[in-house]
């Protein structure tokens, strides 16, 4: 079976290049072996995928990708970790060295990479993870599937059906790309340093969105008024959208939706029947 990094390495690659995990940058270092296999086999990844990584730090996920798919690209934000990370490699998987790229990036920067990604594996950042699923899906359509590890409770929201107490705008937005389930709950202390609350695995497959005339940014701004005041029926909601609470029970009632529920209730696809009643109303 091939070496992953545990702790001892783990520590001694941080303390070689004289780092320590920040706050800042969301960084929590995986170091456990049986955690990154566990996460590459519940990926699914075929060997001919080109596997896109946000946040490799030291390199614990990176190696267990490079052993499963046939490139990886690593999106990493930090250029200290990004310079050191392909000595890693080299030194770990030297026959797999040149199947990896090194992007030197934020990850809600990038519009363009190396190689088209196929899949998106990753450890992320808590404070950020939501966008950059979302950033990435919208900007890589050939992303066909993926599985993030993200912080446990914003692995529910992603992964919340309409009607449950979890679901909102994360929920609804990632469901116009692709349909997510939640993949399993990773314990605190396989990292470096130990975060103070469980992660989730979330996996999603790639589908296409709702068939709809309104552009993905009206149906955005429909989900975002409904869920500003969460407590308020969808009339009351989006009165400020639609410029009038009458106006918006015209289009609630044109897109066959009750004006009268409440945001958490609906599915995308209601979303973006109501986003077209106010185009055709406007016409």
């Amino acid at each position: 079976m091939p070496q992953l990094l545990g702790a001892t390495e783990i520590r001694r690659l941080a303390e070689e290049i004289g780092i320590r995990p920040t706050k800042t940058l969301g960084q929590n270092f995986v170091i456990d072996g049986n955690t990154i296999r566990r996460i590459v086999s519940a990926a699914h990844l075929d060997p001919d995928e080109t596997v896109l990584e946000v946040g490799p730090g030291l390199g614990s996920l990176t190696l267990g990708l490079l052993d499963a798919a046939a490139r990886v690209v690593a999106v990493e934000i930090d250029p200290v970790l990004a310079a050191k990370l392909p000595q890693t490699i080299a030194a770990f998987r030297p026959q797999l060295a040149a199947n990896l790229d090194v992007v030197l990036s934020d990850a809600m920067r990038i519009t363009e990479l190396p190689a088209q990604p196929t899949a998106l594996v990753a450890n992320l950042p808590y404070n950020v993870a939501v966008p950059v699923v979302l950033h990435l899906l919208e900007h890589f359509p050939s992303l066909r599937h993926g599985l993030v590890m993200v912080q446990d409770e914003v692995a529910d929201r992603l992964a919340a059906p309409p009607g449950s107490k979890t679901y909102g705008v994360p929920s609804v937005k990632a469901a116009w790309y692709a349909s997510t389930r939640k993949a399993g709950v990773i314990g605190m202390n396989v990292f470096w340093p130990a975060p103070k609350i469980s992660s989730g695995l979330v996996s999603f497959t790639r589908r296409e969105p709702p068939i709809t005339r309104a552009s993905r940014k009206q149906v955005f701004a429909v989900i975002d008024a409904a869920f500003a005041q969460r407590r308020k029926t969808l009339r009351a909601a989006l009165a400020g959208w639609a410029e009038g609470g009458a106006k918006a029970e015209q289009y609630l009632l044109a897109a066959n939706v009750d004006p009268s529920a409440r945001g958490e209730v609906i599915d995308i696809a209601a979303f973006s029947c109501i986003a077209e009643a106010r185009l055709d109303a406007l016409a």
